[in-house]
């Protein structure tokens, strides 16, 4: 039964590494009918980042788990529970780490000369490819947010 569990903790961070919540054509529910202000301009450079991944239970709770029962596999008696105490707090910061690499994404830094002569950045998930000199257009939010699009 323990052991058909680590599949599913695997399967479980594979999930959460798909969601693109930093995408510019994925817009969360809560982006939803709200308006965006629409500024045009043209790309003046675009640069290869790296959008962290996330840091949750999921991560420190499976790799916590899968420690301690490994940990378990060590000594007997007492040692057995002292190896297990350990395994899980070395899985559960083993986990995090894991669980961060696996939902890093590819992003890219796009720098926009807005058309009314601001310049502007905005990192968001390489789903799309832009070129320098292409014309596209900044949506913004009223919170601050924003992406690049496509004319």
């Amino acid at each position: 039964m323990r052991l058909a569990i680590i599949p599913l903790l695997a399967a479980m961070l594979t999930l959460g590494a798909c969601v693109s919540p930093s995408s510019g054509k994925i817009y969360s529910r809560q982006e939803a009918r709200t308006a965006w202000r629409v500024e045009p301009g043209r790309v003046t450079a675009i640069e290869d980042v790296t959008i962290e991944g996330r840091r949750s239970a999921v991560g420190r709770i499976g790799g916590g788990f899968i420690g301690y029962e490994v940990g378990r596999t060590v000594g007997a008696g007492s040692g057995r529970a002292i190896a297990g105490a350990v395994g899980a707090v070395a899985g559960a910061v083993a986990g995090e780490a894991a669980e961060e690499r696996l939902t890093r994404e590819k992003a890219y830094e796009i720098t926009v000369k807005l058309d009314n002569g601001d310049t502007i950045a905005v990192v968001q998930a390489a789903d799309q490819t832009f070129a320098v000199g292409e014309r596209v257009e900044v949506l913004r939010n009223g919170r601050g947010g924003a992406r690049v699009s496509r004319t």
